[in-house]
């Protein structure tokens, strides 16, 4: 890696201190319609210590030129490590997985975070970083993950033609068939014409698709807990979707989208239904967003509501501002975190200890508490640790959309 190589080998061995990094934070404005993002993918970033080493770096590989630019993404990546304080190894281990990006296929960006000489977490973005950026500090800088890993909700398509349906599970990341449905394919299919006793036959395929439907709607509902999909797409003949919908409990049918556009036929097109879902999703996390919004309004109460000791909490399931949402995040309160993409509030320092609870605004709560050597850490990163061991998610709110003052927020499992 030229100069970096050199740069990084002829560090000394050295014990590493905890840092606090004051970072830029960005998000991209392809996140105009929001985002929300499940947070268990970033729990074994918790389940160790710091410090960390995180970088965010674009890896598109359009041009001629890609090569000699990626070379200069990482020498960048590995200055300002350098120049951070991080340790020589850690730097190494980061490097090595940059420089072995594959050529073709790569993703638009990537985010790598490192600690005691090994890569913990390689996430591959949906949106290319705006800015090379490599991070030390105590806690992995996760934050910006929400506007560039570009998550959609999790589907599970069924794709439904008479004989049965071929079940897929996708999101961003991934497609995977997950099983099939098959019922007793009906009888006469394609021929020209209709054997003696027109009604017995009819009757007859008609009570193969019945008994074919509820083979469908059963193999969904099986599934459908253990999958993680939050919406389930129906595609095929209208009338085949249908007979499968209406079998489907409320609560099933209440996330279910059809369409005509998908098919289980080896090869066919999937341009046209991709698309459907993509919009599917855009709508589906517009709803989700829009309805959390709108718990933490009600929950946040009225302007003048607040309780006192600069402790911006309403009356009800929301919290608002770092203070209020720092102590529902220590008690397993936060349901939803809010994060706006141009959140002032994001980088305001909070003190930490080891574990995921130990959070607080002042270093003396955090004595107080038990913590022996609280440390600084960005509140944003902070409050993602806690939110991801509370089996929380989280939300980003758009740019021109109103939201939290400051930019942190949380809808809340009880009210305060």
């Amino acid at each position: 890696m030229g100069s970096a190589t050199t740069a990084i080998s002829s560090i000394p061995p050295q014990r590493v201190l905890y840092r606090h990094i004051v970072v830029i934070w960005y998000y991209s404005p392809s996140a105009s319609l929001g985002e929300i993002m499940e947070l268990d993918f970033l729990k074994p970033l918790f389940d160790r210590p710091g410090p960390w080493a995180s970088a965010y770096i674009d890896t598109t590989r359009a041009t001629e030129d890609a090569p000699r630019l990626q070379k200069l993404r990482e020498r960048s990546v590995a200055s300002q490590l350098v120049d951070a304080g991080a340790d020589a190894y850690t730097i190494t281990a980061l490097m090595d997985r940059l420089s072995h990006e594959p050529v073709s296929g790569a993703p638009p960006g990537r985010a790598v975070f490192a600690a005691g000489a090994e890569i913990v977490l390689d996430v591959p973005l949906a949106v290319t970083p705006p800015g090379i950026e490599g991070t030390w500090s105590v806690l992995p800088h996760v934050a910006p993950l929400a506007g560039l890993r570009g998550d959609e909700p999790s589907c599970l398509v069924a794709y439904i033609d008479r004989t049965g349906a071929d079940l897929e599970l996708r999101d961003t990341h991934r497609r995977e068939n997950v099983g099939q449905a098959n019922g007793k394919e009906g009888q006469g299919r394609g021929r020209r014409s209709v054997p003696t006793g027109e009604w017995h036959y009819r009757n007859k395929v008609e009570n193969n698709w019945n008994e074919t439907a509820d083979a469908i709607a059963d193999e969904l509902i099986r599934q459908w807990p253990g999958s993680g999909a939050q919406l389930l797409i129906l595609t095929g003949d209208s009338r085949e979707r249908r007979a499968v919908y209406n079998r489907l409990p409320e609560r099933i049918r209440a996330v279910t989208v059809e369409t005509g556009n998908g098919s289980r036929s080896p090869g066919a097109s999937k341009s046209v239904l991709d698309r459907q879902i993509a919009h599917a999703c855009e709508e589906y996390t517009r709803d989700r967003l829009q309805s959390a919004l709108e718990r933490f309004r009600i929950g946040r109460g009225r302007p003048g509501e607040h309780r006192a000791a600069s402790v911006d909490t309403g009356r009800g399931e929301a919290a608002e501002g770092v203070p209020a949402v720092v102590d529902a995040a220590r008690s397993h309160q936060v349901a939803t975190l809010l994060l706006a993409q141009d959140a002032s509030d994001a980088g305001r320092d909070v003190w930490i200890g080891p574990g995921v609870d130990d959070v607080a605004v002042q270093r003396g709560q955090a004595h107080a508490m038990g913590v022996a050597k609280p440390v600084l850490a960005r509140a944003d990163d902070a409050l993602l640790r806690s939110a991801a061991a509370a089996d929380a998610e989280l939300l980003l709110v758009p740019q021109g959309m109103q939201g939290p003052a400051g930019g942190l927020g949380a809808v809340l499992r009880w009210s305060l």
